[in-house]
């Protein structure tokens, strides 16, 4: 029987031709993913789902495997599903870098979509990005090299093959929008987020989508400090909210302290679920909901949000 600590276990055991398995597994499953896939339906690289069952959404983990397995145990994500409750977790981006156990991280996280693969939906987070926007410094190929030695390029290679094929946002329907970063402000419509990836970079979505950031005292847009992506003002998330049909844009990208923020008279949910250095957050969280719940801002998910540290 599959448990978080047997999980965690093979993570920290696993040798390269295991992992490079799981990858090719993991990379089929995603290269497969089209049209209906269980009650999901993908377009591109947007994930549109009906407000049915339960979500639980993690926010960036940066290699920390202790804040991994608590979720995963809290949630009780792999015995729900065995008791076929209609559930789906959703990785907001963000998998390793800045963390000594970003392979095992890894691990976790393509097994479950190995096990899982209709429940389990990775987007991308800025730490996968394409070459061209890449955070920097990118020192995941380090903490390969230290698991798996000389030929640690190989499992560096497959996961940036399964980069490529994470998802750029998924829309629940009517409700919430989830993404990395931030809103593509010049989008006009949902075929600019689904396609994101092969406008770039050309067209700016996929970069604002890695990489933009809220702020409360502006509007429109102004450049980054991060030196991509921009810092946007609550009209443009207005906007594209309105644009999509959604009430709520859940994200990542941004340490919170208490693990969580919420931005822009409450449109705006950010999680942070790793805790600690580099980022000396006190506190990590992840949002566990059921979909049927009457949920009008962020201020009203405060109540379903798990805080940890």
């Amino acid at each position: 029987m599959l448990t978080v600590d047997n999980l965690v276990r093979r993570a920290v055991g696993v040798k390269l031709n295991e992992f490079l398995d799981l990858a090719d597994e993991v990379y089929k499953i995603l290269s497969s993913e089209t049209g209906r896939v269980g009650i999901l339906k993908i377009t591109g690289r947007l994930i549109r789902m009906r407000p049915v069952g339960h979500i639980v959404v993690v926010g960036d983990i940066h290699g920390d495997l202790n804040s991994l397995a608590n979720i995963l145990r809290d949630c009780q994500f792999i015995k729900r599903i065995g008791e076929d409750e209609e559930i789906h977790l959703i990785f907001l981006g963000d998998y390793g870098d800045r963390g000594v156990q970003s392979p095992e991280v890894y691990y976790v996280i393509l097994s479950l979509k190995a096990e899982f693969p209709n429940r389990v939906i990775l987007l991308r987070g800025n730490h996968e990005g394409p070459p061209d926007l890449m955070a920097y410094p990118h020192d995941l190929p380090h903490y390969l090299h230290r698991k798996f030695g000389v030929e640690w390029k190989k499992a560096y290679e497959k996961l940036r093959a399964i980069f490529d094929k994470m998802y750029n946002a998924i829309l629940i329907e009517g409700e919430y929008i989830m993404l990395h970063g931030g809103v593509p402000s010049e989008a006009s419509s949902i075929e600019d987020i689904a396609y994101a990836h092969e406008k770039h970079p050309a067209e700016p979505h996929l970069e604002e989508i890695l990489w933009s950031d809220p702020e409360e005292e502006i509007s429109g847009t102004y450049p980054s400090l991060r030196g991509a992506g921009r810092a946007f003002g609550p009209d443009v998330t207005k906007k594209f909210l309105e644009m999509v049909k959604a009430k709520i844009l859940i994200r990542g990208h941004e340490p919170c302290n208490k693990g969580y923020k919420i931005s822009h008279g409450g449109k705006i949910l950010t999680l942070f679920s790793r805790v600690g250095s580099p980022y000396f957050n006190l506190s990590g969280a992840y949002l566990t909901v059921n979909l049927l719940t009457n949920i009008e801002n962020a201020y009203d998910l405060v109540k379903y949000i798990r805080v940890f540290g």
